[in-house]
Parts: C-alpha cells; sequence; structure tokens
C-alpha cells in the first residue's frame, strides 16, 4: 500500500530528482526521515536528499496533499501525516506491536480492573495503538486510532521523558502550552520538570489534564536496545481513581511493560 501511494506521489512530480525512479528514491528517503527525526524543516530535506530547496518544499508539498506529512502552523515543520500515522496502526495491529501486546494489556485489565491503552509519540501527539477495555460499566473507552497531545497525557510524558531537552524545546517552541482542561500543565518548564521526574521515577501520571474526567498512569516499553518504543497505561473515571494508589500501579505496569519488552524482536 504505501509503496503504491509513494510510487503514485513520484510520478507526479517527475522534475523532483529528474526521473520517476530518482522521485520514488527521494520519497522513499523522506518517509525514512521521519521515521528518524520528529519534526523535520525544509532545510533538512534539501541538506539530507542534496536537492534544492524549492525542490525540497515540493516534495514535501505533494506527500502532505497525499497525507503522508502535515504541516505544524505555528513552527513551519513538517512532521508523520495520517496518512502514515493509519499504515503504522495497521502493520501493528496486523502482526506486530499491539497483537504482541494485546495479552499483556488483557492481563492488566483483569488486575486492575480499568481500561489499558498502549501508544506511540508521533511529535507532539500520541497515536493510540490498541485499547482493551474494562467491562465495568462506569468506564473510559477505547482510543485505538485516535491522538492526544503528548504533553498532556501520562503515556506521552513517559515517551518524552526519553527526549533531550533540547529536541523537547524544538517540539515546543512556545513557554506556554494551550491547557485542554483547568488542570492541564500550562508552561514548558513545569513540562520540563515533570519529564524529569518521569525519567526518574520510570512512570508518569495524568490526573484530569487530558480528557476532564480521565486519570491516568503510563510506564515505558522498551526495545532489547533500552529506547522506549511505546507507553502502556492504564486509564480510569477521576472520580474512581485514587492518588494514594498511584505507586502500586505503576508497579503494574513497570512489570506488564516489562514483559511486554521482553516479547519484542531483538
Amino acid at each position: 500500500m504505501m509503496d503504491g501511494r509513494i510510487a503514485e506521489v513520484a510520478e507526479a512530480d517527475s522534475p523532483v530528482a529528474g526521473s520517476t525512479n530518482g522521485s520514488a528514491d527521494n520519497a522513499l528517503k523522506l518517509v525514512s526521515m521521519l521515521g528518524d527525526q520528529q519534526q523535520l524543516r525544509v532545510t533538512d530535506v534539501s541538506r539530507h536528499l542534496g536537492v534544492a530547496r524549492s525542490t525540497a518544499h515540493r516534495l514535501l508539498q505533494i506527500l502532505q496533499a497525499h497525507g503522508f506529512v502535515e504541516q505544524d502552523r505555528e513552527t513551519r515543520t513538517y512532521r508523520v501525516g495520517p496518512a502514515l500515522v493509519a499504515l503504522s496502526i495497521s502493520l501493528a495491529r496486523g502482526h506486530d506491536l499491539a497483537t504482541l501486546a494485546r495479552p499483556v494489556m488483557t492481563d492488566l485489565v483483569a488486575e486492575l480492573g480499568e481500561t489499558v491503552h498502549l501508544s506511540v509519540l508521533r511529535g507532539t501527539d500520541i497515536v493510540f495503538l490498541e485499547s482493551v477495555v474494562t467491562e465495568r460499566a462506569v468506564r473510559v473507552g477505547g482510543r485505538a486510532g485516535m491522538t492526544r497531545p503528548a504533553y498532556a497525557t501520562a503515556a506521552g510524558r513517559v515517551l518524552l521523558s526519553e527526549v533531550d531537552l533540547e529536541e523537547v524545546h524544538r517540539l515546543y517552541p512556545h513557554t506556554r502550552l494551550e491547557p485542554l482542561t483547568p488542570r492541564t500543565v500550562s508552561t514548558r518548564a513545569q513540562l520540563d520538570e515533570l519529564l524529569a521526574a518521569a525519567r526518574t521515577a520510570g512512570y508518569a501520571a495524568s490526573m484530569g489534564e487530558s480528557e476532564p474526567e480521565v486519570a491516568t498512569v503510563a510506564a515505558p516499553v522498551r526495545s532489547s536496545t533500552g529506547k522506549i518504543v511505546s507507553a502502556i497505561a492504564i486509564a480510569a473515571p477521576l472520580a474512581r481513581f485514587d492518588e494514594h494508589q498511584i505507586p502500586d500501579i505503576a508497579a503494574s505496569l513497570v512489570r506488564a511493560a516489562g514483559r511486554l519488552s521482553r516479547l519484542l524482536p531483538l
């Protein structure tokens, strides 16, 4: 699916590299860059591909038209677009991370009695790859396929905790953050402190910051090299959540995340 759509993009703009093959090569290189970096500027693409700025800009515009990238209105940088996010979710559900995670998540729901989410970082947002929903009458529903601002979520803070401070400030160039609820962290300085705390504790919590009546606790899932690849989180109605239980809940999440980490391919 992806190769076909990228080939279509390339054929639509063969002047980018002077030939269809050259355009396809540049498009694939650009997709690879998006997998390695949170945000791209036109100058980054121009330098990496060895093409003029105008050519890099034209290629980004075409990929944007097809949903492979999207542009941040404030920073003017480019990040992974909805088409690539949807593809990554499809692949994960089919045979990869979400498939491996589901039994672990199901066991967590049985243990903690609340909904469990699995998410990854995409730019300044988290993308929910999978949810296992509790059977309790009052509950947090599934979020698979949805996105939320990373700074306001426990999962997002876990995922951002491994990103170096300079990159975090590139992702959030303004000192003020947009509040989603009255409880949302509102400054970049506060976010820096929360990320440092998540890095030290090995987990993060969010009490009604992303959604007014939802509390979440999250722990990192790591690859065999120790790199954080996703976050596993419990989500519960805020009215039913006891903050004194956070350390015990986090311990369960850390154990589950470790179990999932051991299931990942080397």
